[in-house]
């Protein structure tokens, strides 16, 4: 274990398997504290264990999230805020891909629902550890998947006019991502908190074969893996936007292969983005 993160405090959604594992592994590893968000207790406790035991890092714990549940996403922040004074390191790296409707539990639609909104409160009611943390970073996990989105309908975001597919559902949803940290990076100027967004790869995970998907995208997923990279390398620019010194003063840009990569005009429009704030805020329930 190396002495790189000593001091500094870390929190990964979906830490308990692929990227967000290795991801929790390659910050303990550096001498981070680190919290491993998950939705299941005992998932999240075996993968807190072989983090532990592969880094010689004991300082790593879990924290139940359920990221489709607005009520756990308000409970988890609190119990990390009642624990914690500080937190430097935020990545949030759980999602999902559908390959039919579902409802999160305050009924949005749940592949937006999850990957953006609950992402999008948890990282809200976190911000005030994070500022007084700064520098502190927020990495948020994407996708080049958002470069088939023709941008957000907002007047349809819950997919309730139109026929749900799955590729749009999921490429909305990390267009989302992009736009959320373009927002974050402007609303956080000045502040010492930077943001990123963060194409892992494609990548070899239990990512949409926990009975997420079903049929033809299945076997597609099935029949790619071979040829996908490991977790461990999809991590890589995930660790590097949370850990680069060079990136110590650059915000809401997105990345992939660990270098800067331009996004789709969609990812780029400002206006777009402080509107998904401001929808997602009513949407949540947060108070104008």
């Amino acid at each position: 274990m190396s002495k790189e993160l000593a001091g500094k405090i870390a929190l990964v959604t979906g830490g308990n398997s692929g990227i967000g594992l290795e991801t929790a592994r390659g910050l303990a590893a550096r001498g981070a504290k680190v919290t491993i968000a998950a939705r299941d207790r005992a998932k999240g406790q075996v993968a807190v264990e072989d983090v532990q035991k592969s880094t010689g890092n004991a300082d790593v714990e879990l924290l139940v999230l359920d990221l489709a549940d607005l009520a756990s996403v308000r409970s988890a922040a609190a119990t990390f805020r009642a624990s914690h004074a500080q937190l430097h390191i935020l990545v949030n790296n759980a999602g999902l891909v559908l390959s039919e409707k579902r409802l999160t539990k305050d009924v949005f639609e749940a592949t937006f629902g999850t990957n953006h909104l609950g992402h999008f409160l948890f990282t809200y009611e976190l911000l005030s550890l994070l500022k007084a943390s700064a520098p502190a970073r927020i990495v948020n996990l994407s996708s080049d998947a958002h470069r088939q989105s023709k941008g957000l309908d907002f007047a349809d975001l819950m997919r309730e006019r139109k026929a749900y597919s799955t590729i749009e559902a999921y490429a909305d949803s990390k267009l989302a991502n992009v736009l959320f940290t373009l927002e974050l990076s402007r609303r956080l100027e000045g502040s010492g908190v930077t943001a990123y967004a963060v194409h892992p790869g494609v990548v070899a995970t239990g990512f949409a074969r926990d009975g997420d998907t079903a049929g033809w995208m299945e076997w597609l997923i099935r029949l790619g893996s071979p040829f996908l990279l490991t977790p461990a390398k999809g991590a890589l620019t995930s660790l590097y936007c949370a850990t680069a010194p060079e990136l110590a003063t650059v915000s809401g840009r997105y990345y992939a292969k660990s270098r800067e990569k331009e996004p789709t005009k969609y990812g780029k429009d400002a206006a777009a983005a402080q509107k998904l704030w401001e929808v997602s805020e009513k949407l949540v329930g947060i108070a104008a």
